[in-house]
């Protein structure tokens, strides 16, 4: 009977742990050593389930029409942030304290920022007035985010233009 009590603890433990979510920092250091060795900059994402702009920034990098552009230029990496209730478990341990790191604490979301392979921030979400432009959709926002991703890539102008108008459109 004892023996059965700590099979079923330990196959507890070991559920537990195999849904766990990834550390943020281990989620930004993979991405960083992949952009490293791929010679690309990492596009990274805070978001978080509840997100409806979240879930609609996702859908347009996914398109067929932009998805191409993203992985030839970026690691994409997320990091969920900000959960509630039963959701919690879903954040990544540490998200919070590493969007803090960026300045992205009262941003709201989604959160994005570009990274070199060395760690400096190229870019980030926020606008001239210091505003999350979070997933941009009117073209003043769609204008400013394809100038961030001309800067911190090597897109070239029939990429960005597929990107402006696949944000633009009505989401």
């Amino acid at each position: 009977m004892k023996f059965s009590k700590i099979i079923i603890v330990l196959g507890l433990f070991l559920f537990q742990f195999n849904f766990a979510q990834e550390k943020a920092d281990l989620i930004l250091n993979k991405a960083l050593t992949e952009a490293k060795s791929t010679n690309k900059n990492v596009l990274l994402v805070f978001h978080a389930s509840w997100c409806k702009w979240c879930h609609v920034m996702e859908k347009n990098m996914t398109l067929p029409e932009t998805k191409p552009s993203f992985d030839k230029n970026f690691v994409t990496a997320y990091i969920d942030v900000q959960e509630m209730g039963e959701k919690k478990k879903l954040e990544n341990p540490g998200g919070g304290e590493l969007m803090n790191k960026y300045k992205g604490k009262d941003a709201g979301l989604p959160f994005w920022l570009v990274i070199n392979p060395k760690g400096d921030v190229l870019t980030d979400s926020f606008n001239e007035k210091n505003e999350n432009l979070g997933c941009p959709s009117t073209a003043e926002e769609v204008d400013i985010f394809v100038a961030k991703l001309k800067k911190s890539s090597k897109m070239n102008e029939n990429e960005l233009q597929a990107i402006q108008k696949a944000f633009i459109k009505k989401n």
